[in-house]
């Protein structure tokens, strides 16, 4: 599997965000949040993905671009946890919570323990609708 993040990977849909933050379900791995949907979407892969960080907390727009692109990172390192083990279509935004910047190998270290818990909890709901 190639380890890109392209344009099709992207969660860039006004209609299917709105959705997500209507329906969607979360699970936190601070200083990450993710609130995903099971749902169809353009794309062909099995999951398209967004990152925000608040304005609120982080006033500088470089800050917030900085932290940005240091999620999508993690996550394009590790994105074949999440699509190994997804059988239908998700939407997920991934948020960053925290007060102040985290490093890098700690942004990594979240990420991976928020897409395994994701995992889980995807699996534990496929269980309880057989």
């Amino acid at each position: 599997m190639k380890q890109t993040l392209g344009k099709k990977e992207r969660l860039k849909s006004k209609k299917l965000i709105g959705r997500l933050y209507t329906e969607g379900s979360s699970v936190k791995a601070f200083p990450l949040r993710m609130v995903y949907l099971q749902t169809e979407h353009t794309s062909d892969f099995p999951a398209q993905v967004g990152v925000s960080v608040a304005k609120r907390t982080f006033k500088k727009a470089p800050d917030r671009n900085r932290l940005k692109r240091l999620m999508r990172e993690t996550y394009r390192l590790q994105k074949e946890i999440v699509y190994d083990n997804l059988e239908k279509p998700y939407v997920f935004m991934i948020s960053y919570l925290g007060k102040e910047e985290k490093p890098y190998e700690e942004l990594f270290s979240k990420m991976d323990k928020l897409l395994n818990i994701f995992i889980e909890e995807v699996k534990n709901k496929s269980n309880e609708t057989l």
